[in-house]
């Protein structure tokens, strides 16, 4: 496998994401003619990582003004990621959020990114 480098396309992918509270197909070909923020989480329900991806959810509509989308992935279940999105905020998880996660069970973003 080829490492993505600076300057060059970023790897291609198709996955499940929870997009609101739905499950949806997600494409990087989408985000052509875009910035994207993809980062990468280790898992739902940690204690480290809700206060990020709500910051990143809080800061989607200022980074969509300037032509960008954020989206998170981790090797958890879309399942998963609903049921985190559907715990309370003061109980660790993250609530509503406005910006897709994706589900990468077989970690192939994760080994190409």
């Amino acid at each position: 496998n080829a490492r993505p480098e600076i300057g060059s396309p970023a790897p291609e992918f198709s996955a499940t994401a929870l997009v609101g509270e739905k499950f949806e197909n997600i494409q990087s070909g989408q985000f052509l003619g875009k910035w994207l923020v993809l980062f990468f989480y280790p898992l739902d329900f940690t204690f480290v990582c809700p206060t990020e991806i709500i910051a990143f959810s809080e800061a989607a509509e200022n980074f969509r003004a300037i032509g960008a989308e954020i989206v998170g992935a981790s090797v958890d279940s879309q399942f998963s990621h609903l049921a985190w999105t559907q715990q309370d905020r003061k109980s660790g998880g993250l609530g509503k959020i406005n910006i897709p996660l994706i589900a990468d069970l077989d970690k192939t973003m994760s080994k190409a990114y």
